[in-house]
């Protein structure tokens, strides 16, 4: 995938220690997303606002995986 080339994939600090993890790079206006353990296969791409609402809904906690209370 030519257009990567020259670009660096970071990933959270708080990544599991044994490579378990998601790796995230802007190009241009895009934000790519791949599997660390999946180097290979062609990553996600979303535009800089599609990140931004996903990274909002993360900072609201609308994505929290646990059950959800019963009244």
């Amino acid at each position: 995938m030519g257009r990567t080339i020259g670009h660096m994939w970071r990933k959270s600090s708080l990544s599991n220690p044994n490579g378990a993890c998601v790796e995230v790079k802007r190009i241009g206006e895009d934000i790519l997303i791949r599997d660390s353990k999946k180097p290979e296969a062609a990553p996600l791409t979303f535009s800089r606002l599609e990140w931004e609402a996903f990274l909002g809904g993360v900072k609201l906690r609308e994505f929290e995986l646990t059950a959800p209370r019963r009244s």
